[in-house]
């Protein structure tokens, strides 16, 4: 640039003085030489030549005689200077090439030569008058830099720099620049001028050098490879850090020639790669590659893949080589490894359970999922899946595919994000649970499935809720028709059947009469009467008790004959079942298939508890209907007996409102919430029961009739003893829905356990070993010890019964703080708590068999070997004395279940040594007993007891009646009393009135069911006491003499 324009010389500040508007004074604008630095108009020099003139004469010199030298001198000057003013205009004019700004001493554009125009845009007549900082960046205008640049040219003279400057249409360029101040003879500022060259070009070309001579320089440190740079001029070879790194050579030790790399290759390869590297480098080529055996630093050779490349001169000559020396030793070990790994995840994925396969999944010109293709599968996929699909597309194999599995794997595909899901598969007839993950690259559009065929589980979960569907829909019906038109739908609906149905057979005859049957659509239904023999042979099979499966009609033997007939009334594959009474073939249900269907355990198996079902519920209808028709006839019985004989009468009364009660209780059951399959359950056992009792009456009536009153004592056992059982059963039944009779004491749990031992051992039997681990200085707890006693028995019998092989129980207390989470968790209350917990080795329990395990009748033991109302009565108890129960199990890891009961504040009551039972004592004279119960039958019982006891006796049959007797002046040493009474007052509050004006009163309470009025803030009061009805004559005779005896 400097040599274009010469800053010093006089003709730019004359033509900067022109162009900044100076040229009035141009006579005062002088370079440093002292030249004249404007051309002067005619005007102007003929006004200056007489100044001149009159300041000579004023000096006493004489312009005439100098005016000729002088006058010559000034015309030479003025000339000289025009011209080379001229000349830098027109330098100024023609530099196309740089821009060329005239500013003032502000900034403010003055002019703007055609090579600023075609620089940066702007013609001359735009520009002038703008600031400079118009052609600056935001970023430099923001920082102050053009106020920055003016500064620096007016210090040093000049303000060299090289950035971005904007043109007219906002697009950026690279220029180097110059600006230097401009000034008259006397050293005023009177402006700037600033210089630009685009230099963009040049620029980016040094910019993008420099980036490839980083990456370069990237490239050599992060390659693992050893980089060679050899000069073959000067046989100088570079090396990079690699080439200690990889085979342990310091760059620092090494000779960096040619020859030194030559030496260190084995000497059976260096004379083949020597020629085979020279003939490259003198011939035409330009690319190299060989293997051979490298020395190393510890003496061995590793076998490297070398490559160079030649660089060739203007003549071809070779001038410099490149390459890189690759350590196949490394490599082949890490694809011998990966050999081994792959081999190793190859048998792994040959031997797992867990179906695995990799597709790839195909989409449409719009993007859409329409396909995809096994590349992968192992073993298991193919078992799960039932076909080889490796490298086949989906659609090969299902072409009706439901929708939904393409746009699961295609949306895994697309957006990477793995999924779970589980889906019905309808071309492979399975339920299949699937994890999908994205693998390789994202436009190869691959995924890895690994899934399980959960259809069992999916039929089992099915069946399950069909079965619990079938007990709540049977639960309320009484016609057998009804209950077998409900079981025939949902069984065809769960087993996805054609056709279901049940009928009655006439084993005589052969011939099934069908009275419910249920069909999907274009299926029609059966004829109302099958003959057996025209559909096969299979008839003698049935009659033998054998449930008939036929996949194929076609193909079994028993109905390859009647083939067409069987398929004619939609039976292609078949199941019949037959049901047995007494021994007898009595019915039949059916299921049936339009298409071969090989039916597994599981479908039959829940075909046969559908067919018990529909039996017991049957047997329930029939049974409650048999209920009523017992419940007439033993009152026409009792009535009889009761003329026969007197002491019969009594004992049959009484066993007669047992039997009334019993079936009044079994009727309050039966509308209890949330009983499940109570009603089936409470039925069934009760008309077991009710069969002893009125079988033993009917026959004790015939007895008596026939005169043989001997015979009647084994009856009257056999009807107390059902009576007993069934005061038990509504034990339990009261214990589930908390409605028993609890007399509440503060009890010693340890001692309770430790005095249960024997019998517990004995009753577990010896292959199971009874452990216990006692907590010392257990807190006690208010609660009925005979209710626990037998809580704590029929945890270990369940125990036991879990344990078939044998095995062992632990019963463990042990302090329990359930805070305000734990307790909403548990459904307590929070606080301090005793856990008495028994613990087994046995099968467990799975999460199923547990949320069922407290629901009434429900059990896992055989038929005939459990009630089902074990856990519900403790569960029951436990609720009823401010607890809880819980079961902690797990299939085949045991079972433990844990009784939590209240802590009590205060100290346990030590049991009291009853007197043995024998003679009864005779009452002392005059000891009074009032009986207070609105059922004559009770309150006769009651008075006969006291009567044998020696006691006076003194009934009423309400509370208002009971309560006159006592505030009265008679003499009252026990009140025995129900406390449900009619007239509005019950026990409770008629003892409580009594107590006022006899604080001393003795009460003996006897309840069916513990009224809410019984108990005061959880307990009886001394004095007080509790006995459950039913009850036996010598329990209650040994609780009045306790009470009398206090």
């Amino acid at each position: 640039m400097s040599s274009c324009l010469d800053r010093s010389r006089t003709p730019i500040r004359l033509w900067a003085a022109q162009l900044t508007g100076k040229n009035a004074t141009a006579r005062n604008v002088r370079s440093v030489s002292g030249a004249v630095l404007n051309s002067l108009t005619r005007e102007e020099l003929e006004a200056e030549n007489a100044r001149l003139r009159v300041a000579l004469a004023e000096a006493g010199i004489d312009a005439q005689r100098l005016g000729g030298h002088q006058a010559d001198q000034r015309s030479r000057a003025a000339q000289d200077d025009a011209h080379s003013a001229a000349r830098q205009r027109a330098v100024f004019v023609s530099a196309v090439d740089f821009a060329m700004i005239v500013t003032d001493p502000a900034g403010i554009i003055s002019d703007w030569n055609p090579g600023a125009e075609h620089v940066l845009g702007w013609s001359a007549d735009e520009i002038r008058g703008q600031d400079t900082a118009r052609f600056f960046t935001p970023e430099d205008r923001a920082s102050g830099y053009v106020e920055h640049e003016m500064r620096l040219a007016l210090q040093e003279g000049r303000a060299a720099d090289e950035r971005w400057h904007l043109r007219k249409d906002g697009s950026r360029f690279w220029a180097s620049g110059e600006m230097t101040p401009l000034v008259d003879s006397d050293r005023g500022h009177l402006g700037f001028l600033k210089i630009l060259r685009d230099r963009t070009a040049e620029h980016l070309a040094g910019a993008a050098l420099e980036q490839t001579q980083e990456r370069y320089r990237l490239a050599l440190q992060a390659t693992t490879d050893a980089i060679w740079d050899w000069d073959l001029t000067t046989n100088h070879v570079l090396w990079n850090a690699a080439l200690e790194e990889a085979y342990g050579h310091p760059l620092a030790t090494i000779e960096p020639t040619g020859d030194w790399w030559i030496g260190h290759i084995h000497p059976d390869d260096r004379a083949r790669i020597d020629a085979s590297i020279h003939a490259v480098i003198d011939g035409t080529g330009r690319a190299w590659t060989d293997e051979y055996r490298f020395l190393q630093a510890d003496g061995s050779y590793a076998q490297v893949l070398d490559r160079g490349h030649v660089i060739r001169d203007g003549e071809g000559r070779a001038c410099r080589m490149i390459g890189a020396m690759l350590d196949l030793t490394r490599m082949r070990s890490a694809e011998s490894a990966l050999r081994v790994s792959e081999e190793r995840f190859r048998t792994i994925l040959d031997t797992i359970e867990a179906a695995f396969a990799i597709v790839q999944v195909k989409f449409d010109a719009d993007d859409r999922p329409v396909d995809y293709r096994f590349l992968e599968a192992n073993p298991a996929f193919e078992r799960e899946a039932g076909v080889n699909l490796r490298g086949k597309w989906v659609t090969e194999f299902a072409p009706n595919l439901e929708r939904f599995w393409f746009e699961t794997y295609g949306r895994v595909a697309k957006t990477r994000e793995p999924t779970n899901f589980e889906s019905y598969a309808k071309a492979f007839a399975r339920w299949f649970d699937v994890r999908a993950v994205p693998v390789g690259e994202p436009d190869e559009r691959q995924i890895a499935i690994f899934f399980n065929d959960v259809t069992a589980r999916r039929q089992l979960q099915a069946r399950n809720a069909a079965t619990q569907e079938l007990s709540d829909r049977l639960r309320d019906l009484t016609e057998p028709r009804d209950i077998a038109s409900v079981a025939a739908q949902i069984l065809g609906t769960t087993l996805e059947a054609s056709l279901v149905g049940y009928g009655t057979v006439d084993h005589a005859a052969e011939t099934l009469l069908v009275e419910q049957d249920w069909s999907i659509a274009g299926v029609r239904a059966l004829p109302n009467l099958i003959h057996f023999r025209d559909f096969g042979s299979y008839f003698d099979n049935l009659r033998q008790g054998e449930t008939v499966v036929v996949a194929d009609v076609t193909e079994d033997r028993r109905t390859t004959a009647y083939a067409a007939d069987l398929e004619a009334i939609g039976a292609r594959a078949f199941i019949n079942l037959p049901i047995f009474e007494q021994g007898r073939f009595v019915a039949l249900l059916y299921v049936g298939q339009t298409e071969p269907r090989a039916w597994t355990d599981d479908e039959i198996l829940f075909v046969r508890d559908v067919t018990e079902r529909i039996r017991a519920a049957t047997e329930r209808a029939q049974g409650e209907k048999d209920l009523r028709v017992s419940e007439a006839r033993a009152n026409a019985y009792a009535d009889a007996l009761r003329a026969l004989n007197e002491t019969l009468e009594q004992r049959v009364t009484e066993r007669t409102a047992e039997l009334m009660q019993a079936e009044e209780l079994l009727r309050q059951s039966q509308k209890m919430e949330a009983v499940g399959q109570l009603t089936g359950g409470l039925a069934h056992d009760f008309n077991n029961l009710l069969a002893g009792i009125s079988g033993s009456l009917e026959l004790m009536n015939t007895r008596i009739g026939q005169g043989r009153l001997k015979d009647v004592d084994k009856y009257m056992v056999a009807a107390q003893g059902a009576s007993k059982r069934a005061a038990a059963l509504t034990h339990r039944l009261l214990a589930f829905s908390r409605r028993q009779t609890l007399d509440p004491k503060a009890t010693n749990v340890n001692t309770l356990v430790s005095g249960m031992l024997e019998l517990i051992q004995r009753t577990v039997g010896p292959s199971v070993q009874v452990e216990t681990v006692c907590m010392s200085d257990l807190w006690p707890t208010l609660v009925d010890p005979s209710q626990l006693e037998n809580a704590l028995l029929n945890l270990c019998i369940n125990a036991r019964d879990a344990m078939p092989a044998g095995g062992r129980i632990t019963i463990e207390t042990d302090h329990r703080w359930i805070d305000r989470e734990a307790a909403q968790r548990q459904d307590m209350p929070a606080g301090q708590y005793l856990a008495l917990s028994v613990s087994d080795t046995g099968t467990g329990m799975s999460p199923e068999v547990i949320a069922k395990a407290f629901d009434p009748f429900f059990t896992t033991k055989p038929l005939g070997q459990g009630t089902g109302l074990g856990l519900s009565m403790i569960y029951g108890f436990a609720k009823q004395s401010g607890g809880q129960v819980r079961i902690h199990s797990s299939v085949g890891e045991g079972t433990t279940v844990s009784i939590y009961l209240p802590r009590h504040q205060g100290e346990a009551e030590h049991d009291e040594v009853l007197p043995e039972a024998g003679l009864l004592p005779v009452a002392e004279d005059g000891e009074t007993v009032l009986i207070v119960d609105d059922e004559p039958t009770v309150r006769m019982l009651v008075t006969d007891v006291l009567g044998d006891l020696g006691y006076t006796a003194v009934e009423a049959a309400d509370g208002a009646g009971g309560l006159k007797v006592l505030q009265s002046d008679a003499r009252i040493d026990l009140l025995i009393t129900d406390v449900g009474l009619p007239g509005g007052l019950n026990g409770r509050q008629m003892a409580d009135a009594a107590r006022v004006t006899r604080p001393e009163l003795k009460v003996l309470f006897i309840t069916g069911y513990a009224e809410n009025a019984l108990l005061s803030n959880g307990q009886l009061e001394p004095g007080m006491a509790v006995l459950t009805k039913p009850f036996a004559v010598d329990t209650l005779a040994a609780r009045i003499r306790e009470l009398i005896a206090q």
